[in-house]
């Protein structure tokens, strides 16, 4: 099967670790690609072609302010990522239920040792 490209499909445009970080950095807040570029030891060129992988699939959005451009987050276009990861939260969060379970009951089996 042909994998989607990742100018149309934000499942693959995170799958670079360098867009993560760009995305990272932009949830606290607009920056410049400078800054980025700065922030992550990477050139001005390279921060840019992320960016653009990035503004194509919506998850960043951009705005001329004099003669800088700042990027910001839009979470929006994340949303399919955070439903789908939202499915296997409820199962993590049912297995350490039980987990939490387990352990009470080892806990309360040691003391009831501990007092014989």
């Amino acid at each position: 099967m042909a994998r989607a490209a990742t100018t149309t499909d934000a499942f693959n445009a995170v799958a670079e670790p360098r867009r993560r970080q760009i995305l990272d950095l932009l949830a606290g807040g607009e920056r410049p690609v400078n800054d980025l570029a700065r922030l992550l030891g990477l050139t001005q060129p390279q921060v840019s072609k992320h960016l653009r992988v990035l503004r194509a699939v919506g998850a960043v959005d951009v705005r001329d302010e004099g003669r800088q451009r700042l990027y910001r987050l839009n979470g929006h276009a994340l949303k399919p990522i955070y439903d789908w990861v939202t499915k296997y939260e409820r199962s993590w969060s049912e297995r350490f239920e039980r987990l939490d379970v387990v352990l009470e009951e080892l806990k309360d089996e040691e003391r009831r040792d501990g007092e014989s």
